[in-house]
């Protein structure tokens, strides 16, 4: 019934649980969800694995990545460099996937002028304290890393007028709902259906006139 998958974005202020939320559905939904894991030029906090939680590169691989044309959006984020793999993408959506990218805000308006049917959500705080008590407790920043992603957060969220989708996250199960009730839905417009293929699943009788 479904030709591609959907590419879904999913943003929000560095704190807001976006990450929490797309590791959560891409290992308990692996069958309809599928990974792009992204580039990046920083180095790996503790416990993250090169090729699972990104790709991490040195910042000249990067722009020659960059130059060659291989990613579908690509940042600088609080000083360092982020992308997305096309190829990766491209591959996980013609295998009928939803494809969930966990990327910035100046990235997702990058991926929707590049792919207008792609899906924008931002997911947000429920309020500036709580974010900031978020990302200190975390204890993986220097306060001055902490003082800067809370003044990208108030550019961020001047941008969500730009997104297709709002969710704030309160409460986290309700969110991770939100968003695969957003992937489940979006797969039903009309737009995306074979029609053809359904009707004659269907043997329909042709129309009349």
């Amino acid at each position: 019934m479904v030709d591609k998958g959907v590419v879904i974005v999913v943003s929000g202020p560095s704190g807001s649980g976006k990450s929490t939320i797309c590791s959560y559905i891409l290992k308990e939904n692996g069958s309809s969800f599928g990974l792009v894991v992204s580039h990046t030029s920083r180095v790996p906090r503790e416990g993250e694995v090169d090729g699972i939680h990104y790709h991490f590169l040195s910042k000249e691989v990067f722009l020659e990545n960059k130059k060659n044309g291989l990613y579908l959006e690509w940042a600088e984020v609080h000083g360092n460099l982020y992308g997305t793999p096309i190829d990766q993408v491209e591959d996980s959506v013609a295998k009928q996937k939803n494809i969930i990218l966990e990327i910035d805000v100046q990235g997702g308006l990058q991926v929707k002028a590049k792919m207008p049917e792609a899906v924008l959500i931002f997911v947000s705080p429920p309020s500036y304290k709580e974010l900031e008590n978020r990302l200190r407790g975390r204890q993986t920043d220097s306060d001055e890393v902490i003082v800067k992603r809370l003044e990208n957060a108030v550019g961020e969220m001047q941008k969500i007028k730009q997104y297709d989708y709002f969710i704030i996250n309160k409460d986290l199960q309700v969110a991770i709902n939100d968003v695969i009730l957003i992937g489940t839905t979006e797969r039903k417009r009309v737009l995306r259906l074979n029609l053809n293929e359904i009707f004659d699943s269907m043997r329909f009788p042709k129309f009349q006139k």
